[in-house]
């Protein structure tokens, strides 16, 4: 085979001839790739499916052969382009300290939909694929108001052209109605989007579509496929040229598209398999009928004590979530709060510890070699705090608990707003021109300045008319002083031994 070189630098293309000379340090498959076949068709080849569904299944095929992954790019031809050349092979950094690196062979042939849609239906119609996996984010699903939008440009081609889709939803649907018509199973429908309730809500997607195709068809889909629900979790930074050349050094060889993921991985799924499955237990895994569950103690607990360190970290002036880790004040008020305050409004599920949960969530936080900026977090606050702490305060309200430090959570995004908006600096917000408004004419006076922020529509809900928490709320501000750092951190520290 011709050897690509590697930006000019002549060195040789990652493939499968070039393993066996890979350093000892190189982790790779234990398994003969030829010997392997493809049961499992994943819809959206991006970073994350191939930092964590493929490693899972990579781990797997010494034993279970019959489990190989068709990774398919619905439009994009980048991920082909350079995997392809390299007999579907990639490097997985892990990011420890020092870094850990595995060749992954587990994706055994890469596909575009957008210019090789027949090889894609030829895939899917297979008697030895069992299981499509997915990971095409929230807006791939074509849905509106959580149900499929049939007025969605690509849901209208695909009802007009269905042998020839384009949405995700027309290339399951085609692909079940092809084994239908050749008298084969149909498969399980995996989502690995993180998306409250994605096996439910996909199924009725999926249905509806094939209702409008053929009501027959939909009947048969109901009654055969699956559709499992799932929580995955683990942080995927981007693939960067620093990545790039870290992994030809290590390899000695040129990898197209290496990816990075932090050590901590998590997928759990329903144990609702139509046709088989492979052991994933055995690859850490967690079956379980409470997904629900799962996603709630990872929405509170990660997302929330995300939001919590990004804003008041920004206020204390620092950029990464490792950076509030390392600030002994605010890392000790996260995990009170984390164990006292949001731990408490938790039904954790089977198999989940929570306060071994707590623990490794910190120390992810902590992970030097993840720089997660709070700036970025920070993004997107009118939608992230309803559901990451609010519920919370809701349900303390409830049971009586007290409120201090979940407010001073929330006090600390209304300061952030205020310093960001009167600053001049802009907010990404789906709300940004109206909390620009807000914050600029905030004063500092608690009273006033938590009563403007508590008149966003549909921020706060019933709870903008909750004594109790309007006023911890502007305790919570007060507390905070002008939102810097020197009044910001005595605050925590107080909270913190309280």
């Amino acid at each position: 085979m011709t050897r690509t070189p590697a930006q000019g630098d002549g060195s040789s293309r990652l493939d499968a001839s070039q393993l066996r000379a890979l350093p000892t340090r190189v982790d790779r498959p234990d398994y003969d790739l030829a010997s392997v076949r493809i049961g499992i068709v994943h819809l959206g080849a991006g970073a994350f499916h191939r930092a964590h569904q493929a490693p899972c299944i990579d781990r797997l095929l010494a034993s279970e052969p019959d489990w190989a992954i068709c990774a398919v790019s619905l439009r994009s031809t980048e991920v082909r382009e350079a995997l392809r050349p390299q007999d579907g092979l990639y490097t997985l950094a892990l990011q420890t300290e020092p870094p850990q690196w595995r060749v992954i062979g587990a994706i055994r042939e890469v596909l575009c939909a957008a210019d090789e849609g027949a090889a894609v239906l030829a895939r899917l119609a297979g008697p030895q694929v069992r299981i499509v996996t997915l990971t095409v984010t929230e807006k791939g699903y074509c849905l509106s108001g959580g149900e499929l939008d049939l007025a969605h440009p690509d849901i209208q081609h695909d009802l007009a052209e269905a042998a020839q889709p384009r949405s995700v939803i027309g290339w399951l649907v085609a692909g079940l109605r092809l084994r239908r018509e050749r008298g084969l199973g149909a498969y399980t429908v995996a989502s690995c989007d993180n998306l409250a309730n994605n096996g439910r809500l996909l199924e009725a997607a999926c249905l509806r579509y094939a209702q409008e195709l053929d009501p027959d068809l939909a009947s048969w889909i109901k009654r055969e496929a699956s559709f499992p629900c799932s929580m995955v979790d683990s942080i995927t930074p981007v693939t960067d040229a620093a990545l790039r050349q870290r992994v030809d050094d290590v390899l000695g060889l040129h990898d197209a598209w290496p990816v990075q993921r932090e050590p901590f991985t998590q997928w759990v799924i329903e144990d609702r398999f139509c046709q088989g499955r492979p052991n994933l237990a055995a690859a850490g895994v967690i079956y379980s009928d409470d997904i629900a569950g799962f996603d709630r103690a990872k929405l509170r607990l990660l997302n929330g004590a995300h939001s919590t360190l990004a804003y008041l970290g920004s206020l204390l002036e620092l950029d990464s979530v490792a950076d509030a880790m390392a600030h002994p004040p605010l890392a000790q008020f996260v995990d009170r709060l984390m164990r006292q305050d949001i731990q408490p409004s938790l039904r954790p599920p089977a198999g989940l510890d929570v306060g071994d949960y707590i623990t490794a969530i910190q120390s992810r936080f902590r992970n030097p070699a993840i720089r997660h900026r709070l700036a970025q977090i920070a993004w997107d606050g009118t939608q992230k705090l309803p559901v990451r702490l609010l519920g919370t305060v809701a349900d303390a309200l409830t049971a009586g608990r007290p409120l201090q430090r979940l407010c001073l959570a929330v006090a600390g995004w209304m300061h952030f707003v205020r310093r960001q908006a009167q600053a001049g600096v802009a907010l990404v917000d789906p709300m940004a021109a109206e909390l620009k408004t807000l914050g600029q004419s905030c004063d500092g006076a608690p009273q006033t300045d938590v009563s403007r922020f508590l008149s966003l529509s549909g921020v706060y809900g019933a709870l903008a008319g909750e004594p109790r928490f309007v006023s911890a709320l502007q305790q919570a501000y007060g507390a905070l002083g002008d939102g810097s750092g020197a009044d910001v951190a005595p605050a925590l520290l107080a909270e913190a031994e309280g």
